[in-house]
């Protein structure tokens, strides 16, 4: 087994993204490939139709990220309680419940904390499944409107902690509106599809790079482009806390793929294309329908996956991926270094981590991308 310290490297902080490349596209791009790691070339994304060929199949994840977070005001004392929304939740009977992350003192069953004009939660309980998460319900004159309308309302685009981290010891001000536009695809769905929930409370970040024009460009010379939906959860961010990779309870997360994207899957395959992954998230798809296939069983409309993806994995259908650079002792780390067996595994991900650090490229969810190709 991979002991979970093999997974750590040492960042600079200031190489911590703390805004996204304008324009998208622009951001810097590391190419490599699974069959020969030797490679390193440093491009942009703008260059991305010259690594790719007519008959390829780009898979994106179309989930749309949520304004989940949100700052709450404990109703008896006025005291700040932010939180983050993390779905929908089963509760007490004739209550409407949520699952949320709440960060203030005292906490405890029963407390009420104002979200915003005819809104309130009530704690009910911790949460047995999620460390740090309570079951609340919604009180208020508004509460029975949907979770995206209410969140909409009260809440804030849902950055990771780092970002915020960063931007606060930079003393960098940014406004919600510019992270609600960059911190979302340009093709995210419109509104909650058939995977189910509201959406992602974390962006898909490897789709952040695609402006209309580059996928103009990318039709125009025979690749193809297929959705999946995955509503990214909380845990994509959480690091291994165990002494081996393969002992940490991986997350769950809803995800679906439609009929037409598993056949341009097949028919790709079929004729000699490529399939790239635009990120982790839609890699977690497409590898968890190649299981379900692989298996001989029908494949659901929607499904709560909880693959784990570590060194060791056979890959099914993804030939290559598109992705940012991810934390040190994550699980997508481990992801992407299953990606070069037997070329080197997490080795050669280490050498093409510590050339992005020498190149200075931008890390984390608002940096620059890696193209791994075949």
């Amino acid at each position: 087994m991979l002991r979970t310290s093999d997974l750590d490297f040492t960042l600079p902080p200031e190489l911590i993204a703390t805004i996204p490349a304008e324009p998208r596209d622009s951001a810097r791009l590391l190419i490599t490939s699974r069959s020969d790691p030797s490679l390193l070339s440093h491009q942009s994304v703008r260059d991305l139709p010259a690594h790719l060929r007519a008959g390829d199949l780009l898979v994106v994840n179309d989930s749309r990220v949520i304004p989940a977070r949100f700052e709450g005001v404990r109703k008896e004392t006025g005291g700040r309680v932010p939180g983050l929304y993390l779905g929908p939740a089963v509760g007490p009977p004739e209550s409407r419940c949520w699952l949320v992350y709440l960060r203030g003192g005292h906490l405890r069953s029963s407390v009420r904390v104002v979200l915003g004009p005819g809104v309130e939660l009530e704690l009910i309980e911790k949460s047995a499944d999620e460390p740090g998460a309570w079951l609340v319900s919604l009180h208020g004159l508004n509460s029975t409107d949907p979770d995206l309308d209410i969140l909409t309302r009260i809440g804030s685009t849902p950055l990771p902690p780092y970002i915020l981290a960063a931007r606060k010891s930079q003393g960098l001000q940014v406004p919600d509106d510019y992270d609600r536009n960059r911190y979302q695809t340009t093709y995210a769905a419109e509104r909650a599809n058939t995977a189910g929930g509201a959406g992602s409370v974390a962006a898909p970040t490897a789709g952040l790079h695609f402006t209309p024009a580059l996928l103009a460009q990318l039709e125009a010379q025979g690749v193809n482009r297929a959705s999946v939906t995955l509503h990214v959860g909380s845990g994509t961010f959480k690091p291994i806390e165990t002494e081996f990779v393969q002992q940490h309870p991986i997350h769950s997360e809803r995800c679906s793929m439609a009929p037409a994207t598993i056949e341009a899957i097949r028919r790709t395959r079929d004729s000699g294309g490529r399939v790239f992954a635009v990120g982790t998230t839609a890699a977690r798809v497409i590898e968890t329908y190649a299981n379900i296939e692989a298996s001989n069983q029908p494949l659901p409309a929607s499904i709560d996956t909880r693959i784990f993806i570590t060194p060791g994995y056979q890959w099914k259908w993804v030939d290559g991926l598109m992705t940012n650079f991810h934390l040190p002792q994550s699980t997508l780390l481990a992801m992407v270094s299953s990606l070069f067996e037997p070329t080197g595994g997490l080795e050669c991900l280490k050498t093409i981590y510590a050339e992005a650090i020498r190149e200075r490229y931008r890390f984390f969810s608002y940096g620059d991308a890696m193209l791994v190709l075949p």
